[in-house]
């Protein structure tokens, strides 16, 4: 039996509630110093017009460099370090994000960023332009991790080349899949959002990796690829 109109209510209502709880539970995972880095980071973001991940997304990635012992991490959009920090929190020590963005303006935020979030200047390399000319030049099979929160338009292009670039048992990561909730609305929608569609589609269908979609953030689409 179906629940009437309010208890639909109370159910979306305790999912915000939720999702706010998630998000909170990430900031507080945070050290002062890195604390302090984020909020920076965040108010370039703003400032520029950009959406960070939230905290409850950046805790997530977090998790998943850990777990996944990661010594090298390409990053698809750098943005202002937001995503970076997180990233670089979870990685071994001696990790190496590469981070690529078509704005350098926004990658020297970047660096200032982590520079105060306590990480080396070896921890990070900057590459700036378009993603789809820069990664055909990283190496196969060379990383452990790729987090892809570029043009959307362009995400199932990155999911092309993260195959390649992906060591066996490596993750993807797509970040903003559920597009303040138009992936879901039955109403017409822009082209991005019919990418992110195909992109949700693609994953699930894909024979070569395991993934599941985390409701954290404005979603959180994650991957594994298979072994050979």
């Amino acid at each position: 039996m179906r629940g009437g109109r309010g208890q639909e209510k109370a159910i979306t209502g305790n999912r915000q509630t939720s999702w706010a709880f998630a998000d909170a539970y990430g900031a507080e995972l945070v050290e002062t110093a890195e604390s302090e880095a984020l909020r920076w980071a965040s108010e370039r973001a703003r400032e520029a017009g950009l959406r960070s991940v939230s905290p409850g997304t950046g805790a997530a990635l977090r998790m998943l460099a850990a777990t996944a012992e990661a010594k090298s991490v390409a990053e698809i959009g750098t943005g202002t370090g937001v995503s970076g920090i997180h990233l670089l929190h979870g990685m071994r020590a001696d990790g190496v994000l590469t981070t690529v963005d078509i704005e350098p303006e926004r990658q020297q935020f970047a660096r200032e960023a982590f520079r105060a979030a306590g990480f080396a200047g070896n921890r990070a390399r900057f590459i700036p332009g378009r993603a789809l000319d820069v990664l055909p030049r990283l190496a196969d099979g060379g990383y452990d991790l790729v987090f892809c929160d570029g043009d959307r338009t362009e995400c199932l292009d990155y999911l092309g080349e993260s195959l390649r670039l992906l060591r066996p048992g490596g993750l993807i990561c797509f970040a903003g899949v559920f597009a303040d909730g138009r992936t879901i609305d039955s109403a017409a929608q822009p082209a991005e959002v019919l990418r992110l569609r195909e992109l949700l589609r693609t994953v699930r269908e894909s024979t070569a990796l395991v993934p599941s979609l985390l409701p954290v953030g404005d979603g959180l689409l994650c991957a594994v690829k298979r072994g050979e």
